[in-house]
């Protein structure tokens, strides 16, 4: 198939990589001119995913227009608050037989859209069976080294989470496939705002019990909010919502990890986003989560915390013992 990369952050190319090892005609679109002529010579993105050696038969551009036609798949990789403008570039191109497959991870602030919420949104005359959603626990640094993962497809039409499915499966690259793309999605975003709190945790020295307390009980918060904005139940419990919660909260790769670890120490939130090259998603999902469980009706005491803690500018400990002294009752 002919397939495009929109996004040449570490995820992007990494699934870039992973669909040219599977013998597809592979498009990587980077936004930065500079950037692109770049990684057109050196075939390493230095910044992103070092000492990673890009394929020749990989085609790197700054075309749009390029990287859009005449495709059977368009990936979009950029972070979740670009989309938007991304595909406003798109919008009038001929995208009626291409699918169009998201692997980012985060809510639109302002409009509280997921990706393939925003998707339909701008592209008017796009189908809703073409459009899909890539996720699971699934870091770039471990991909892009060969080491066995499992993810999840997902569209409305199941045809077409198993035609993405096929696409993108390897011996290394195992996906499932399902039509649950709400949840998918949701499990996706949400997470991210739970891995600050693991972070936080990390950071401010509270230990392991703390940490697998937080883990379990914001399953069942996440869970509690996709419900109502209707996903299924099983999709939480499966790679793209545990799975992806573990391996997010858990790892020394996960930039939100990271984002909680360093407020936990005490830093400030502006001065760590400043000291990153890569977008934290679960920043603004916080922002978003926050508003969808005002508008559902839902109660999410773990991510309004984290909220608290970002936002407000409240002390770790004090929300901590907030939390740990709320009401007590069963646990389902």
């Amino acid at each position: 198939m002919n397939v495009s990369v929109l996004g040449a952050g570490s995820w992007g190319t990494t699934l870039a990589i992973v669909l040219d090892n599977n013998g597809h005609n592979t498009t990587l679109w980077e936004y930065k001119r500079s950037y692109a002529k770049k990684l057109q010579k050196t075939r390493v993105n230095d910044i992103y995913l070092p000492k990673v050696k890009l394929s020749e038969s990989i085609k790197i551009t700054h075309s749009i227009d390029e990287a859009v036609n005449n495709q059977h798949l368009i990936v979009i990789a950029v972070p979740t608050q670009f989309v938007r403008s991304v595909l406003m570039k798109i919008k009038n191109a001929d995208l009626r037989n291409t699918i169009l497959v998201s692997v980012s991870k985060g809510i639109e602030v302002g409009t509280l859209l997921t990706v393939s919420g925003i998707i339909k949104d701008v592209l008017k005359n796009i189908n809703k069976s073409n459009v899909g959603v890539l996720s699971g626990p699934s870091h770039a640094e471990e991909v892009s080294r060969k080491l066995p993962t499992a993810v999840v497809s997902a569209s409305e039409e199941l045809k077409t989470a198993e035609m993405i499915q096929a696409a993108f499966t390897n011996s290394y690259f195992r996906v499932y496939a399902s039509d649950d793309l709400i949840g998918v999605e949701l499990g996706g975003a949400f997470k991210n705002v739970i891995a600050i709190g693991a972070g936080i945790i990390d950071g401010a020295d509270f230990g392991d019990n703390t940490k697998a307390a937080i883990m379990t009980r914001a399953i069942v918060e996440i869970s509690r909010l996709g419900i109502a904005m209707g996903a299924k139940r099983e999709t939480f419990a499966g790679l793209s919502g545990m799975g992806d919660l573990i391996v997010t909260c858990m790892s020394r790769h996960s930039r939100n990890r990271y984002v909680g670890e360093q407020i936990g120490k005490g830093k400030k939130l502006k001065d760590v986003i400043k000291s990153m090259d890569m977008v934290a998603e679960g920043v603004e999902t916080c922002k978003s989560v926050n508003k969808l469980a005002e508008k559902y009706k839902v109660d999410v005491p773990i991510s309004n915390s984290v909220y608290k803690i970002l936002f407000g500018k409240a002390d770790p400990q004090m929300v901590t013992y907030e939390l740990m002294t709320r009401e007590v009752g069963t646990e389902y």
